[in-house]
C-alpha cells in the first residue's frame, strides 16, 4: 500500500492506523527497563479459546490503546479493568488479561500513559517515573478507566458486572477508582502505594480515602515491601472496618514487592498463586 490512508481503511472502526499499529507491534514483548526476564518463572497463557487484540477508545486527547481478551463465545461477560505497572501494557499484562479471559472475563488493559510517553521504550525505572509517571494525572487515569468501561459495555461486556484489578503503580488506581465509581462491583488491588506527599497531579492518596470506598476491594501485599511501609497496610485495614466497608487487606509475612510479577526476581510462586486464588475468589463472590 502506497498510502496511510489506503491502509487505514482496511482497519475496522475503533482500532490503529497505520503508526499505531507498530507501535503496538514494539511494545508487544515486556518493556526494556524490566529485561532480562525470568524466563524460567514467566508464565504464558494461550489465546485458545479466547478472542484478543488490540483496540482504540476515543477519549479527551486522542485515542487510548487497549489490549483486551475475551472468552471466543458469549455476550454480556463480566468486565475486569486491568491497570498496568509503570512498563505499560507489556507481556505480562497481556497475559493477565488472558488470564483473567480463561475465567470467563472480558479483560481490558487500557495504556494508560499514551499522552506522556511510551514506557516499553524508556531504558530504566528512574527515567519512566521522571519522564512520564510524573506527568500522569489522577483525573486523566480515571477518566480513561471510564471510557473503558463504556467501551466494554458495547463490545460484549456486562456494564452490570464491572470489576478492576492492578499492579504497583496501578494497584494504588483501583483503590482511587473504588472510591470514584460506586457502580464497580468489586477490585483487587496488587501492592499499590497507599500513602504520599500530595501534588497538583496526584492530589489524594488511598488512605485518605479509605471511609469512601463502600466497593468491596481487596488489597493484597507483602510485608517486605521496601516501598509501602506494613503500617501504612494496617492503617489502611484499620481505616477500612472503621469506615464498615466489605474491603480486606492481607499481608503475606514472606514476600515483598511485585510478588505476582512473574517475569521479575521478585515473584513469589506460593504468595503469588494463593493471590491469584483470592482474587478468583473475590470476583465471584461479588462480581
Amino acid at each position: 500500500m502506497d498510502t496511510q490512508a489506503e491502509f487505514d481503511s482496511l482497519l475496522p472502526p475503533g482500532h490503529f492506523n497505520r503508526r499505531d499499529f507498530v507501535i503496538t507491534a514494539a511494545a508487544a514483548g515486556f518493556a526494556l527497563a524490566v529485561q532480562p526476564v525470568c524466563a524460567q518463572t514467566a508464565i504464558t497463557t494461550s489465546a485458545e479459546g479466547l478472542t484478543t487484540g488490540d483496540a482504540g477508545v476515543p477519549v479527551p486527547g486522542g485515542t487510548l490503546p487497549i489490549y483486551f481478551a475475551r472468552p471466543a463465545k458469549g455476550t454480556k461477560l463480566p468486565t475486569v479493568l486491568v491497570v498496568q505497572e509503570i512498563f505499560g501494557v507489556h507481556e505480562y499484562i497481556r497475559d493477565v488479561c488472558r488470564r483473567l479471559a480463561k475465567l470467563g472475563y472480558l479483560a481490558v488493559a487500557p495504556e494508560l500513559y499514551f499522552r506522556q510517553g511510551n514506557p516499553a521504550k524508556a531504558e530504566s525505572i528512574p527515567a519512566i517515573l521522571s519522564q512520564i509517571v510524573s506527568k500522569v494525572p489522577d483525573a486523566q487515569v480515571l477518566g480513561d478507566l471510564d471510557a473503558c468501561a463504556t467501551w466494554a459495555a458495547g463490545n460484549g461486556g456486562d456494564p452490570a458486572r464491572l470489576a478492576i484489578t492492578g499492579f504497583c503503580w496501578g494497584g494504588r488506581i483501583v483503590w482511587l477508582y473504588a472510591a470514584r465509581n460506586p457502580k464497580l462491583k468489586a477490585g483487587v488491588a496488587w501492592y499499590g502505594p497507599l500513602r504520599g506527599a500530595p501534588s497538583p497531579l496526584t492530589p489524594t492518596q488511598p488512605l485518605e480515602l479509605a471511609e469512601q470506598i463502600r466497593v468491596p476491594v481487596l488489597g493484597l501485599y507483602g510485608a517486605r515491601d521496601e516501598g509501602i511501609d506494613t503500617a501504612d497496610m494496617e492503617a489502611m485495614s484499620a481505616a477500612l472496618k472503621k469506615a464498615g466497608s466489605p474491603s480486606e487487606v492481607h499481608i503475606y509475612p514472606d514476600s515483598g514487592h511485585a510478588f505476582h510479577a512473574d517475569y521479575r526476581p521478585s515473584y513469589n510462586t506460593k504468595d503469588a498463586e494463593d493471590g491469584w486464588k483470592r482474587l478468583t475468589a473475590w470476583f465471584k463472590k461479588y462480581v
